[in-house]
């Protein structure tokens, strides 16, 4: 009866920090939550005009769906994106963010983290029902495949709070991650086949006189089977490689698993530290 008292108040507890974390995030906003979608719409225009004008980037061509929209397939890449960058950034700062709270009173820490990182799956599940709607305006008939689209996104967000617990507990020691986090994330989000399709990443490239497998290579960052399977459901209205999907839910495990062991063994001090 105890551990199912105390399994219960930690889940509300979690509930009332991602609350919390909701309620704080446009507060004294005029747009409030518009911003959720106001952000990834105007950075798709933003690239949409860049790639598309200055740089004459090919739109691809959905197949079998027969879909050709560059915003469209800007935004099936770039919402799973934010939510990476987003749920990473908060989690490095949300155990610095809440030292008082740490300091005052036990409770499990890693519910921070929890509560971070479910905040941002808010918006992105608005973002996508918005994003579901403008495909069916041009003709996407997407409804089948929302169900494959949750399930994807739960993948991701194990990945996300796994290396989220693992940033935030290593930030209480070292304050230089979350500066060395942007830099991380601004570099993978150009490794990732967000602004350009998989097909534009050469097979091999010579590098100091050396052939290179570089298309190999690249596809062991897992999000690029991450956004491709999201392309593949929404864009191109197919199943996703079943290779790519147990790619990247062995990394959703595999990093729920370590973020864990890692939050477990720096937990005791975090206190002390902060």
């Amino acid at each position: 009866m105890a551990t199912r008292a105390t399994h219960a108040h930690v889940r509300d507890l979690a509930v009332n920090l991602t609350l919390r974390e909701l309620k704080g995030k446009y507060k004294r906003s005029v747009l409030g939550w518009s911003w959720s979608l106001l952000n990834p719409l105007a950075t798709a225009l933003i690239f949409t005009m860049v790639f598309k004008i200055f740089f004459a980037a090919a739109t691809p061509l959905g197949e079998p769906s027969g879909l050709q929209n560059f915003p469209l397939f800007l935004l099936c890449g770039l919402l799973p994106w934010n939510y990476l960058a987003n749920g990473l950034n908060g989690a490095t700062e949300s155990l610095v963010a809440n030292g008082n709270l740490i300091k005052k009173v036990y409770f499990p820490r890693e519910v921070l983290v929890v509560a971070n990182v479910a905040s941002w799956m808010v918006p992105l599940l608005i973002e996508f029902s918005v994003l579901s709607v403008l495909l069916l305006v041009f003709g996407n008939f997407v409804l089948p495949w929302l169900p494959l689209v949750l399930l994807l996104i739960l993948v991701q967000t194990g990945f996300v709070l796994g290396i989220g617990l693992i940033l935030g507990a290593v930030n209480v020691y070292f304050r230089d991650v979350k500066h060395l986090i942007g830099i991380l994330l601004q570099a993978l989000f150009y490794a990732t086949p967000i602004v350009y399709s998989l097909s534009q990443v050469p097979e091999q490239a010579s590098l100091f006189g050396l052939e290179v497998p570089v298309r190999s290579l690249y596809r062991l960052n897992p999000m690029v089977p991450m956004v491709e399977a999201f392309r593949d459901v929404l864009y191109d209205l197919r199943f996703p490689p079943l290779g790519d999907l147990l790619y990247v839910l062995g990394w959703g495990l595999a990093c729920m698993a370590v973020g864990l062991l890692v939050f477990s063994r720096l937990e005791p001090r975090l206190a002390e530290e902060l």
